[in-house]
């Protein structure tokens, strides 16, 4: 029988107790072990770092949501807006004017005639001291005042006129035509403007009346303006008379005196 102590292969041997302890530590394990920790300490590391990102985003949503309510509310004020905005040119109105009075000297328009600034849809009236302003728009001027009394509804009115448009330009005249115009007041023979401004004429009279184109007549291809725009009238108003109907068996008329 034999010892176990006296086998040679279980004698003590440095370099074969070394190399049995390496086999036996499971290297591969090890590294495992280590790699595992390591992946778990780069896993909370992002985790930690997503929740860091995801507090930031919560926070500036906070900042946004408290700067849209503080300008809504107006407790921040706004600052002004830096764009630029189109200013008009002090020049355009001056050329345009110029432009104006140079049409009109090439249609031969009477002095002091007004000029008609138009830009778009709107037009500004430029005329001197000398014309007065009604606040129904209508503008005039008196060369000669005449004497006598004002015309009343009923009444027939003798004037003669020439009639410009905003260029200066002649459209009509009842001196071209050879008759002065007659008209009884009050039956709407005249255009709105037109009455207005021979209302409160006296015989003997001079006026030159601007209408604006809301006291005007209608627009269209029988009427001497084919857009709404200013007219000038040149009147002079002539006579008044009084009238009255006259009925004669089934026929009636009104005479005037």
């Amino acid at each position: 029988m034999l010892m176990l102590s006296s086998s040679p292969y279980l004698q003590f041997n440095p370099s074969l107790s070394y190399k049995y302890r390496s086999l036996t530590a499971f290297p591969t394990l090890g590294q495992i072990s280590i790699q595992k920790k390591s992946y778990l300490h780069c896993c909370s590391s992002c985790n930690l770092k997503g929740e860091r990102e995801q507090n930031g985003d919560m926070e500036n949503l906070k900042r946004r949501r408290l700067l849209v309510f503080l300008v809504s509310t107006g407790l921040l004020p706004t600052l002004p807006s830096s764009g630029k905005t189109k200013s008009k040119n002090p020049y355009d109105e001056k050329r345009l004017l110029e432009q104006n009075k140079r049409v009109q000297r090439e249609n031969n328009a009477p002095d002091d005639f007004p000029s008609f600034v138009r830009e778009g849809f709107e037009v500004k009236v430029v005329a001197s001291d000398n014309y007065v302003r009604r606040d129904s728009g209508l503008i005039y001027r008196d060369f000669e005042v005449g004497s006598g009394d004002f015309p009343k509804s009923g009444q027939q009115v003798t004037f003669h006129y020439i009639g410009y448009n905003e260029s200066g330009r002649r459209i009509d005249s009842s001196y071209q035509q050879g008759t002065p115009a007659k008209i009884r007041m009050g039956t709407n023979a005249l255009v709105p403007g037109f009455e207005e401004g021979i209302k409160d004429m006296k015989p003997g009279g001079k006026r030159r009346i601007i209408i604006p184109p809301e006291l005007g007549p209608p627009v269209g291809p029988s009427t001497f303006f084919s857009a709404k725009q200013f007219e000038v009238f040149d009147v002079e108003l002539l006579g008044v008379k009084d009238c009255t109907r006259r009925t004669i068996a089934f026929y009636s008329d009104v005479v005037c005196d």
